[in-house]
């Protein structure tokens, strides 16, 4: 099952209403501050910063074995994950058994249909998980236009104001094809300055953003504090997804440069079909902690 699949399965279950949180702008007419009540801040050292995974790495064991899967990653040593479903449970037993496993969950992905039409249950779960973040994490073929991103910009705005209410902060998330040429801008650009910088925040897929052409540096310097939230999986020169550290991704300097300008406080391990989940999360944390360390 895909991502999209995925978030159709979980929409249609109600699941995905506790359980998803979730460059250039140029002609932004909205100046970011990079203000971010939600974000915290940063540790004295890059390298005392926690390492986190997105759950959609894990989705099949979790299906089958959610504590036991959730334990392992406290054993390898993660100390936060990005929720992408609840395998059945409610918000309140997946709370326990992250806290149980010394897991906390900063943020959560759910489809856009929940972000308009179930937002207060949306939050209201967000809030007994812990989230700090909602992220919308896909947008539909049929919706990728300039009316389809300004109604997307909309939307989060509006959820953006509801969130921050509730102490809580929307965000997007990328893929590739946010990066094609939108009219005489990306619609990630269209993004960028459509949605407003205190209401709605960016999570930078850094396989992505780089299989598209792009460069997440400029992003970070261009759109200072936008960013607390990034995807690490790496990429080798053939274009293929790895395990972070197997890769050609230069990620000792991306997630520095993360961190110091793009206001990154969470790092996300994934991968869209890792051969084996546990060998990729053990692999990835060594990787991500190995960068961080510089």
């Amino acid at each position: 099952m895909n991502r999209r699949e995925l978030l159709k399965v979980l929409g249609i279950a109600g699941l995905a209403a506790c359980a998803r949180k979730s460059d250039d702008g140029e002609g932004a007419a909205k100046v970011d501050t990079g203000t971010d009540t939600t974000a915290g801040a940063a540790p004295a050292r890059l390298a005392d910063a926690p390492v986190g995974i997105q759950l959609y790495t894990l989705r099949d064991a979790l299906a089958k074995e959610t504590e036991r899967t959730l334990a392992a990653l406290g054993e390898i040593g993660y100390q936060e994950v990005e929720l992408a479903g609840l395998y059945g449970l409610s918000a309140a037993a997946m709370r326990a058994l992250l806290d149980k496993h010394g897991l906390t969950a900063p943020s959560g992905h759910i489809p856009l249909d929940q972000f308009r039409t179930n937002l207060p249950r949306t939050l209201e779960e967000a809030a007994t998980l812990g989230h700090r973040y909602v992220v919308c994490p896909w947008l539909d073929e049929k919706d990728r236009t300039a009316d389809g991103y300004k109604r997307l910009a909309e939307t989060l705005n509006t959820a953006g104001e509801r969130a921050r209410q509730a102490n809580m902060q929307v965000a997007y998330h990328n893929h590739e094809f946010e990066f094609a040429a939108l009219g005489d801008q990306t619609a990630y650009d269209m993004l960028l300055a459509e949605c407003d910088p205190q209401l709605v925040k960016m999570e930078l897929d850094l396989f992505w953003i780089t299989t598209a052409g792009k460069d997440p540096l400029a992003y970070f310097t261009k759109h200072p504090g936008r960013f607390p939230l990034v995807h690490v999986k790496d990429r080798a020169a053939d274009g293929k997804m790895v395990d972070v550290g197997q890769g050609a991704m230069d990620y000792k300097n991306l997630l520095a440069r993360a961190s110091a300008e793009g206001g990154t406080r969470h790092f996300f391990v994934e991968h869209d079909n890792p051969a084996d989940p546990i060998a990729t999360a053990r692999t990835s944390f060594a990787g991500v902690r190995a960068a961080l360390k510089g």
